[in-house]
């Protein structure tokens, strides 16, 4: 059996992040502040998978370029954040992650019972709502024992939201008049997947971006205790104990995670500095572009690996419980940003 290659689908998913770079160019200055090439990818890659003929040969591809690439970005990201910039951003976000992350999964489970959503199907949406997107979502379904096409509803839910947040946060941001730090802060906590946090967050400017990637992180960190919980709650304490639990809550750390707080260490220590000084660059801003490069490719394959026509099979009882979960936790993130403040000064 031929292994499949993976030059098709990043060759596409490159060709589009280009054209959104270029197009961006080409805008008015008072356009291109309001609108991101982040934004131009993640649309002309959704555009590009509805008019190019489209080919198996590019999945892979572009699998490999929204997940392996946008991961590759967030631990370079690394090289710009000293470790206690990380603690006091994932220290004063925990409070507020684990209220909303709460909130998302009582909301989805009473919704849920009121709408006539399976109980398994609502408790996907919220841990995709809650915690981390699909990945949450991948990592709970075996747990809970969710069929295949409960675990495609939830996904899909959770694809057409996050998609839409990265277009429509950003203007909310602008029209609320909202500091990088604040909407970083909404961003992290409110948006579903890690690539539609990176996507959303980026797409008002490099500060915004990198905090609500490390709000976002600290989110990723809690799944494993989520997936424990939700498993208690659906199985019992007997499969929390057993081995497989043992392993599937280790497997649910993500590595980029770690990737990421490890070249903040190294930051920390000076060493970033030291080899930028050997070389005569600024290595720690290098790396700052370097990831903007990738996260743009990345998201250029998000765009381009969405199927929203898979939503057509869900019906409407999924979307309005995947709508509710995510209007509730966005407005309480936000209200808590006003009240309370953001993760950072």
């Amino acid at each position: 059996m031929t292994r499949p290659t993976l030059l098709p689908g990043v060759l596409l998913a490159l060709a589009v992040a280009a054209a959104a770079r270029g197009a961006h160019a080409l805008l008015p200055p008072t356009l291109q502040a309001g609108i991101s090439e982040i934004v131009l990818a993640v649309g002309l890659g959704l555009l590009a998978r509805r008019l190019i003929p489209w080919r198996p040969s590019f999945e892979p591809g572009v699998r490999f370029a929204f997940h392996t690439v946008l991961r590759a970005a967030i631990v370079i990201l690394g090289v710009r954040f000293s470790l206690q910039e990380v603690g006091a951003i994932g220290a004063r976000a925990v409070v507020l992650v684990v209220v909303l992350m709460t909130v998302a999964l009582l909301v989805a489970h009473l919704a849920g019972r009121a709408l006539g959503v399976s109980r398994r199907v609502s408790t996907l949406i919220g841990v995709g709502t809650a915690v981390c997107g699909n990945s949450a979502i991948s990592a709970t379904a075996p747990v809970i024992g969710a069929r295949d096409e409960e675990l495609s509803y939830a996904v899909a839910v959770n694809t057409l939201f996050g998609t839409i947040a990265v277009f429509v946060y950003p203007v909310l941001g602008d029209l609320l008049g909202m500091t990088s730090a604040s909407f970083g802060t909404w961003v992290g906590t409110a948006v579903n997947d890690t690539s539609q946090v990176v996507a959303t967050g980026f797409a008002r400017g490099d500060a915004a971006g990198e905090v609500a990637t490390a709000v976002k992180l600290t989110r990723n960190a809690l799944m494993g205790f989520v997936i424990v919980v939700v498993g208690w709650l659906h199985g019992g304490a007997a499969s929390v104990r057993s081995g497989s639990w043992s392993r599937r809550v280790r497997a649910s750390v993500p590595g980029f995670v770690v990737g990421f707080l490890l070249l903040a260490v190294v930051n920390t220590v000076g060493w970033v500095e030291a080899a930028g000084d050997l070389v005569g660059r600024d290595l720690a801003r290098d790396g700052g572009e370097v990831a903007k490069l990738l996260v743009l490719i990345a998201l250029a394959g998000v765009g381009l690996g969405t199927k929203l026509r898979s939503l057509r099979a869900i019906g409407p009882r999924p979307l309005v419980l995947g709508l509710g979960t995510a209007l509730v936790t966005s407005l309480l993130a936000l209200g808590w940003i006003v009240t309370v403040g953001a993760v950072v000064d």
